[in-house]
Parts: C-alpha cells; structure tokens; sequence
C-alpha cells in the first residue's frame, strides 16, 4: 500500500467528527490493505510509531526539504526508514539521523511529509483510535463486530487479528481463544464524578481501592509463571516477589489480573515513580528487590484450571478469586448491596474517604454483574478520584501540527516562586477545543516575546485552570516535580498572574512528595 494512502485517509478521518464516516473510510483502506501492511497501518492511524521514541528532534524535522513530485512510499518502505533511524546509535548519531531524516522526507510527497512530521512528533489526533479501526476491519471483512473486539481481547492487540481477517477471512477468528501464557488486553475503568453518582450506575457493586502501582497480568502453567504489564510485555525476570507469590497459590494453571505496589515501613504505598523505576530496573534485580520490595494485589482472576472466567458475573469471579488467593494478597474492597440504601451509600463514602487515607488515589467502583470487558474501558468499572486543579500561568506555547497546524497548542505552565519568578510544572494540549485553540492562538500571539519556528514565549499574564492526577517527581522541571495527566479546565480572566497558584502551595498539597 503507497504510505500516500495512508496520509489521505488520516487527513480525512481528521476532517470528519462522525464516527460512522470514519468507520467507513477506515474499512475502504483495510480493504485496499496487504496482511503485513496491518501491523504499521493501525498503530500509524492511532499516531503511535512502533519503533517508539526515534531521538529525532523537531529541529532536523523541522529542516525544509523540496518534496517529491509524486508518491512512490510504501507503508512498508516508510516503516523500514524509520526502524533503522531509531537503530542509530554511537558516534555522530545525530547527523547520521538527520541525513537519513533528510532521505526519507526528500522522498515524500507534500502530504506524506506532514503526515510523517506527525507521526515522529506525537502529533496525529485524528481520532482514529483502535476501537473505531475495529468497527472498520469487521466492516471490510464482513465480520461480526462482536466475534472481531473478543478476538482483538484475547489476541492482546488488534494488529494479529486483523492480519488473520485479511489474510483468511471471519473463520480465523475461532483460533483467537484465552490461553494461559498469552496476555490479553486488560479491562479499564471510566470515570465517575462521586461514588455517589458510580452507585446510581451500577447498582449492586463492589467499592474497591485504587492503587497506583504497575498493573500486572499473571499467568501460571504448572511451575511455569509469567508476568506481564498493561502494555503486554513479559517483566518476569524483573519481579522475582510476583513470581514467588504466585509459585506459592493451590491451582496449578491460571490468569490473575492485579497491581503491583510497595508499601513503606506505615504501611503507606510509595510514590508510583519509585515503583515503576524498580519495575522498568533490568539490571541486578536482587539488589534492586533487596532495595525496594513490592508486592503483588489481585482483584480479578480470568481463567482458574483451565476454565474460562471472563463472561461470568464479577461477583462470581471474585470468588473464585478469594479460594484462590490469601486475604493479605486481595485488595481491600466493600460489596453494596443496595445502591438505594442510605447507610450503604454512607459507608460507601466512608470506604472512599479512609481509602485517600491510607496514601491511595480513590476507588473503582465495580458492578457485580459485569463481565470482563478485556481491552476496553467497560462501563461497569467506573473510578473516582479526587479533583485537583491549580490556576498557573501560561509561560509558552508549542506550534502545532496535523490538525492544529497553525495554532498554539501545547502550553507551558508555571507556578509563581516567593521571589515573583515563574518555576514550570509541566506542558499540556488536553482539553483545548477547536474554539479555545483559535482564541489562544490570537491572545498568546499578542503577549509573544519570542518564537524560534517552534516554541513562542509570551509575557506571563494569561491564568489558566488546569485539572491533573497528582505530582510525580522530575529532575526536568526547576521545582523537582511535575503534574500528571494534566489538562485544561478553563482560562481564569478574573485572576491576574500575581493571583496565580504558588509552588510552595502546590507542594503543601502533596505532602508525600516532600520526603
């Protein structure tokens, strides 16, 4: 398939905010694509590059090379390009990834070059997620989208069952079946705004903490034991305590879906960072283990002794969990009943509250009678969080590009120190529409001190609220941290700069992050 394709439907799946239309023009390339070319067409649709992080910048990108008069790019030639400037390493890396750069820009056509800019810069967003490119390969092929989003679950991607449905047509879906030792997609959880209003959804439920740890899918076959994370990759070897803790269970063959957290000497969990550093530690593991400890919760189970578990009721799978699991190694969780009932309701709350208490960042709220929607965020999960905002100042922003070619799109955000300056927190583009980038576009522009093609400071007067998860640390920003999941609420015209948050009050809302 000519990589020109590709970057025509992308721009089209951009221009339209109908999903059916985007359905549509996604089942057409599915059905002028190869087998093989599936697994660089999908996550290219989704803005994802496989390779991952390439060490190009958006100074070599940025560089101006005459395009090709016409397509010749394949998705398979484009994807070869890259793979070998990601392998690019040692002594005059850079200049060897800005010539190879330089070839493959100068052998794309002026569409394909801005579809390629996007892609190595993170800047696709055409809504052209997996689920929609789902609803397009069972359109193309004919085939149940129902039997396609189950086999997608547990193949743990789309990319394999989409080069089987190409390749062989709606019978190949049959071979797509829960085996231990092959991860599937994990459920995910939407979000409620209360444990109220998750209650009025679900009815009879299970309250239960959320954990801020790694997320583990554990699969034991005998003495065998293997464990994978969210994004399906084996980290076995990194996490001996898992394995151990999973050796030591009755059943000999079965898939346990569950966190993997480290608590301090209270008994508090410590700080996600520190887990995950430990977690992505490949090298002396013992040493690592011996420095920081973790441990395994569960809170679902998939398959026990050989019986598939994903289509029974949670209450029913929970069971089965509990005879298989030891209490200590279970999370902590409340069963209502009754979603009506007012003391129910109270001690819901309760848990949530004493939940926050204990260090942990909210609850999943789970309905009893729900299946497990491997892959997907099912409505039947549903967590609460605590809101955090901060009113910052917008110190810069990025020029974007794709579909926000033109505007000013990724902010810079700053807190004010005691001595007047600003200390940046962190950067976001989420939740700006199409109306907010217009307007901010037109307003940093006349408060730019400085654009260097890429980023154009501005005077520090715009207020704007931003919502985030929490705090992590980093040693890339002045004040040793930076937001998470940040995204903007709002532009604050009522409150100056000088009424902006303060880095010594966000630091004063999290405390744990103080030691």
């Amino acid at each position: 398939m000519l990589f020109a394709r590709l970057a025509q439907v992308s721009q089209e799946v951009a221009a339209t905010s109908a999903r059916s239309r985007k359905t549509a023009l996604l089942a057409e390339l599915f059905r002028d694509a190869e087998p093989d070319d599936v697994p660089i067409v999908i996550p290219y649709l989704a803005g994802r590059l496989p390779q991952g992080r390439l060490g190009v910048g958006w100074r070599v990108l940025s560089e101006r090379v005459d395009p090709a008069a016409e397509p010749r790019l394949t998705v398979q030639d484009v994807d070869a390009a890259l793979t070998v400037i990601g392998d690019v390493s040692g002594a005059g890396s850079q200049a060897e990834r800005k010539r190879l750069v330089g070839e493959l820009m100068g052998a794309a056509t002026e569409d394909e070059q801005r579809f390629l800019f996007g892609l190595v810069t993170g800047e696709v967003r055409q809504g052209a997620l997996d689920a929609v490119a789902l609803d397009g390969l069972a359109q193309a092929t004919d085939a149940p989208p129902a039997d396609v989003r189950r086999a997608v679950m547990l193949a743990g991607g789309l990319q394999p069952v989409a080069r089987a449905l190409l390749a062989d047509g709606p019978g190949a879906l049959d071979a797509f079946r829960l085996t231990v030792g092959r991860p599937v997609l994990p459920m995910l959880a939407h979000s409620a705004s209360s444990v109220g209003a998750a209650l009025d959804k679900l009815a009879a439920c299970a309250v239960e903490e959320k954990l801020d740890g790694i997320r583990v899918q554990v699969h034991r076959d005998g003495a065998e034991v293997r464990v994978y994370t969210r994004t399906l990759d084996d980290i076995t070897d990194r996490l001996p305590e898992v394995t151990a803790a999973a050796a030591g269970l009755t059943a000999d063959r079965f898939i346990l879906d569950g966190e993997v957290v480290s608590l301090d000497a209270g008994g508090r969990p410590r700080a996600f960072q520190e887990v995950a550093g430990r977690v992505g530690s490949r090298v002396d593991v013992a040493r690592a283990a011996e420095a920081l400890p973790v441990s395994p919760v569960f809170f679902d189970v998939l398959s026990v002794d050989g019986q598939d578990l994903l289509d029974l009721p949670y209450g029913q799978r929970h069971e089965r969990l509990a005879g298989l699991v030891p209490e200590p190694m279970r999370v902590r969780r409340l069963v209502v009943e009754d979603e009506s009932d007012a003391e129910q309701r109270a001690a819901a709350d309760e848990f949530f509250t004493a939940t926050l208490g204990r260090g942990h960042e909210g609850v999943v709220v789970k309905g009893l009678e729900a299946p497990y929607s491997a892959g997907r965020r099912g409505a039947s999960w549903l967590k609460v969080k605590p809101v955090h905002t901060l009113d910052l100042v917008v110190l810069a922003a990025e020029w974007g590009h794709g579909r926000r070619t033109g505007k000013l799109s990724n902010l810079h955000l700053g807190a004010r120190r005691a001595d007047g300056s600003y200390a940046m927190l962190g950067k976001t583009f989420k939740g700006l529409t199409d109306a907010l980038l217009a307007w901010q576009t037109e307003r940093l522009r006349e408060l730019a001190v400085n654009d260097d093609g890429h980023v154009v400071t501005v005077r520090p007067e715009l207020v704007v609220e931003i919502a985030y998860d929490g705090l992590q640390r980093s040693t890339r920003y002045p004040a040793g941290v930076t937001l998470r999941f940040a995204r903007v609420v709002r532009y604050r015209d009522d409150k100056t700069a000088e009424q902006a948050d303060t880095v010594d009050a966000v630091l004063a809302a999290h405390p744990p992050l103080d030691g």
